[in-house]
């Protein structure tokens, strides 16, 4: 079955209303209910537990707790790299920005500034940059962390589609990343600009920052743009960013010059917090 027939069924179900039933539902405290679906969950995908900071799967009150569990300290060492991989995961795509165009599966591509929302001026910073697209299944780790230093500049909130962000909707759906509902975060480094963007999906309840707390819902269908210009928000590398209530993907933007990805990063490579991804070339 080819890519696109197989994602035919995402354009004809009511994805809003399932993805809102589904955070209503994961944020419900049921007592045995909620632990036995945190069970059945563990144990069809895989979750190690063994690295929680509270291996205990009785005691989260409900499923979002669970979902966004933290992990014991040292679990995750942060390597002594430029930038280091922001999330668990597995490697969607990465690699240069040709001109303003980010490369998502063979055949498809999008704009800078249709990933950050229709912002021309903030796109062309990143005119002939890097980018990473990586993608957390149901079993990662969901919190996000800084790939670097950086103060935090702006949040937008950008409106959009809840497709499925799995591999095969990424080759199925043109535009996949730029379409979905997605949160940009815009930080100011040493080496100039970066962008975080949180990209959102079928059943993903929400997305929060840990400056912001959870940014959707509600969700108005327009653009919301926070600004944080007059304030010191400094994440350092490795701190913690944000998170998602249920699974999606983060994509990541660098500026000209390209940088220079781990040698053994590849599509599909699954990947682990504060593992080595990139240093910064010469300017």
């Amino acid at each position: 079955m080819s890519d696109r027939l197989a994602v035919l069924p995402q354009y004809l179900i009511p994805k809003q209303a399932l993805t809102s039933f589904a955070g209503w539902v994961a944020g419900k405290e049921r007592g045995a209910v909620t632990t036995w679906i945190i069970r059945r969950f563990v144990d069809k995908y895989g979750v190690d537990m063994s690295e929680a900071l509270d291996s205990d799967i009785a005691s989260y009150p409900s499923f979002n707790e669970f979902f966004t569990r933290a992990l014991k300290p040292g679990a995750r060492p942060i390597a002594d790299a430029d930038l280091v991989a922001p999330v668990d995961g597995a490697i969607s795509q990465f690699g240069p920005i040709e001109g303003d165009q980010i490369f998502q599966a063979k055949g498809h591509s999008y704009s800078t500034t249709a990933l950050v929302g229709g912002d021309a001026t903030l796109a062309e910073r990143f005119k002939h940059g890097s980018f990473a697209t990586l993608y957390l299944s149901p079993r990662d780790y969901h919190r996000i962390h800084m790939p670097c230093d950086g103060r935090l500049l702006r949040m937008t909130y950008v409106p959009g589609d809840l497709f499925s962000v799995n591999p095969t909707t990424a080759r199925g759906v043109p535009g996949l990343f730029a379409r979905n509902e997605r949160v940009v975060c815009v930080f100011e480094t040493a080496r100039g600009p970066f962008v975080l963007v949180l990209v959102g999906a079928t059943i993903v309840g929400s997305m929060a920052t840990v400056w912001h707390g959870v940014v959707n819902p509600p969700r108005h269908g327009e653009i919301r743009e926070w600004r944080y210009d007059d304030q010191q928000i400094v994440l350092k590398k490795g701190d913690e960013m944000g998170r998602f209530l249920l699974g999606s993907t983060v994509v990541l933007l660098f500026p000209s010059p390209a940088v220079n990805f781990n040698p053994d990063w590849a599509p599909a490579r699954p990947i682990r917090l504060g593992e080595p991804m990139a240093n910064c070339a010469a300017a």
